[in-house]
């Protein structure tokens, strides 16, 4: 194993992210970097991963090594605890030692690894969002993780950690250099101003929990599942085995999802919608401007007396998939008017889909199909005890398909697809097969006119 602890294997293996080492301009930017370390407690949390690995043998060893404590002096146990710590305590030590990262004229540059020097080229130009997390024990002991997206991977690369202080003044620069500001101005522009535009109370997140079906469900199944489980097979450990993951899921959809979500607020920045949440851990991302490919306005039953919308993302290249967890349909219009700005979510009208053809195809649930298509988006909504429409810009489009099963050229209908960036669908379901071919040819020409005339996804514009 190598001690130098983990790189960042998603800018490694990203051609797109890498910086030729033949330029003589990278070259020249990188002699001329300087290198700085991690934080100094960082160690501690690089030991972790030695400490996992003699747990799981002593989990797997558990009755040999009972015999092997017994027979040897307690000097000799005190020995092997002491050596163990010892190993313990240099592995993460290394592994923070040979870990440096510099800033370039055109990259962030990690370096790591002893035995095998591994170094990953991050280029500014293709960093989309650097988030801020911090973890409870590292709120605690006043340092942060930095987190960043990079066009074209799938895994996040970061830093961890780096003190409070020095994270958020790395990001603004970070964040600087990806907008094209010099090397010598990027340091002193500080943290971008931003402006709050909502905030969700803990009382409306843990009313909304409440009032989620799903939730339910997954607190009945947990209850019935062991006892089912205990019922059929008169084993108690069975149920015991079957309860754990059950468990988990519980914890993920009630109370996981709680601290996750608390004290959501959304601000507006030069360099995008800032999101802060947590209660446990607290975390700071950043939804990239321009990146954005679909939006999905999601309305559980429960939630519709109260006017409450869920509002999500998928932005490429990015895990980050909730804007607002909770909050009045107004509100959350707003705030998705600056996501996509110049839509009005409230002036679509969405046109049902044909009851003759449609209710012998989806019985009942066919009434919750509908499509609006505006000058700037393309909106499709299905479900009706969870509706959820979903939005695309026309200029995040990439193909329009439309499908036609056997059953549905025999009543008459057909679904067109719409499919984004960030490999996603939008389906429009159960349209008249004059209106779904129209739609395909008219959907193709509004991408391409609007990608003509998109603005560029740039930071700070």
């Amino acid at each position: 194993m190598d001690p130098a602890g983990p790189a960042a294997p998603a800018a490694l293996t990203d051609p797109t992210a890498l910086t030729d080492p033949a330029d003589p301009a990278a070259s020249g930017a990188s002699a001329s970097a300087q290198e700085r370390r991690l934080h100094f407690l960082t160690p501690l949390r690089r030991a972790w991963v030695p400490i996992a690995a003699t747990i799981g043998i002593v989990a797997q060893q558990g009755e040999n090594l009972s015999e092997w404590v017994t027979a040897v002096s307690t000097a000799l146990r005190i020995l092997a605890l002491a050596a163990l710590v010892l190993v313990f305590g240099v592995y993460g030590f290394l592994s923070w030692w040979f870990t440096h990262y510099a800033v370039t004229d055109t990259e962030l540059r990690i370096r790591s690894g002893l035995l095998f020097r591994r170094t990953a080229h991050i280029r500014l130009d293709r960093i989309q969002a650097v988030d801020v997390t911090r973890p409870l024990l590292a709120r605690l002991a006043g340092v942060a993780k930095l987190r960043l997206d990079v066009i074209g991977t799938e895994a996040k690369d970061e830093l961890a950690f780096l003190a409070e202080n020095d994270a958020v003044s790395l990001r603004a620069e970070l964040l600087a250099r990806a907008a094209g500001f010099t090397p010598a101005e990027a340091p002193l522009l500080g943290e971008a101003p931003e402006r709050e535009l909502l905030r969700v109370e803990p009382r409306d997140l843990a009313v909304s929990l409440l009032l989620t079906m799903t939730t339910w469900a997954i607190i009945a199944g947990g209850i019935a599942g062991p006892l089912l489980v205990w019922w059929f097979s008169s084993n108690p450990w069975v149920a015991v085995v079957t309860l754990l993951p059950v468990l988990g899921a519980m914890w993920a959809g009630s109370a996981g999802r709680f601290l996750a979500e608390y004290d959501w607020r959304v601000a507006e920045s030069p360099d995008g919608l800032r999101l802060d949440h947590g209660l446990l851990d607290r975390v700071h991302e950043t939804v990239p401007p321009g990146r954005v490919q679909t939006v999905r306005i999601v309305e559980p039953l429960l939630w519709r007396r109260r006017g409450w919308v869920r509002v999500e993302l998928a932005v490429a290249g990015s895990k980050n998939d909730v804007l607002v967890p909770v909050a009045t349909r107004a509100a959350a219009h707003a705030v998705v008017a600056r996501v996509l700005p110049g839509v009005d979510l409230g002036a679509l009208v969405f046109e049902p889909s044909p009851r003759s053809g449609s209710r012998w195809v989806v019985p009942v649930w066919w009434k919750g199909y509908g499509l609006a298509v505006s000058a700037d988006v393309f909106a499709a909504r299905h479900g009706r005890l969870c509706r959820r429409t979903e939005i695309v810009p026309h200029a995040k489009v990439q193909s329009v398909r439309r499908s036609q099963g056997p059953w549905q050229r025999a009543r008459g209908v057909a679904d067109v697809h719409v499919d984004t960036g960030a490999n996603g669908t939008v389906t429009a379901r159960l349209r008249a097969a004059a209106e779904a071919a129209e739609l395909l040819h008219a959907q193709a020409a509004r991408s391409r006119t609007s990608r003509a005339v998109a603005r560029p996804d740039r930071w700070m514009t």
